[in-house]
């Protein structure tokens, strides 16, 4: 977190009553737009937003709190999941390697293009490869054209495995307490972001089912 917890809310208090911040931001048009009435006592990240602003760094106050609070829920989410997805003995990574390859129209690919779609390095998809199929979850062979390829292929121990997971992650994702037009605004406005990191040129969207 940007600013510590105790230090920020004890700041706060000793400072401020929360009447006082109130008034004293929801009347002043320098304050980041959408972040009114701030309760500092309750969110630490709107206690980072006082201080910014206090600071006089108003224009990074929104996109600080935008940052700071990403990297936060992505932290709990990534609690949730890795909850959901334990009684499978799966991480979420492998997760996803086992759901692209049951996408998969033969339920197989080639461990390159698995990690280009999957957008790892290439040794976290054979570290992920090593332990599924340890696990009897996927096989891996030679080409048969090009023996400098690896495919990797799913069993029928991993189908089963992903489709169970995938459907507790599905009752998990319906859970989130996020109405649909919220959720999609969320994933538009952070596609934006991920366009601007060159994270959307990979060429592979839909293509799964054709291999």
């Amino acid at each position: 977190m940007l600013v510590p917890t105790v230090r920020v809310v004890n700041w706060c208090r000793s400072t401020y009553k929360k009447d006082t911040l109130t008034s004293k931001y929801s009347s002043n048009p320098s304050y980041p737009a959408g972040v009114m009435s701030p309760s500092p006592e309750n969110d630490p990240i709107e206690a980072a937003v006082v201080n910014w602003v206090q600071h006089g760094w108003e224009d990074a106050a929104t996109p600080m709190s935008m940052v700071t609070s990403v990297m936060r829920v992505q932290q709990l989410l990534a609690a949730d999941i890795d909850r959901v997805l334990k009684p499978f003995d799966v991480s979420f990574a492998r997760y996803e390697f086992l759901r692209l390859l049951a996408f998969s129209r033969r339920g197989t690919l080639p461990m390159g293009v698995a990690g280009e779609r999957l957008q790892v390095h290439p040794a976290s998809v054979t570290n992920a490869a090593d332990r599924l199929e340890r696990d009897g979850l996927v096989s891996r062979s030679r080409d048969v054209v090009d023996r400098r390829k690896v495919i990797v292929a799913i069993t029928d121990e991993g189908r089963k495995r992903v489709d169970a997971a995938t459907m507790e992650l599905n009752a998990y994702f319906q859970s989130i307490p996020m109405s649909q037009a919220q959720q999609g605004e969320l994933f538009a406005g952070l596609r934006v972001l991920r366009a601007a990191h060159g994270d959307l040129d990979i060429g592979c969207a839909g293509e799964g089912s054709r291999d």
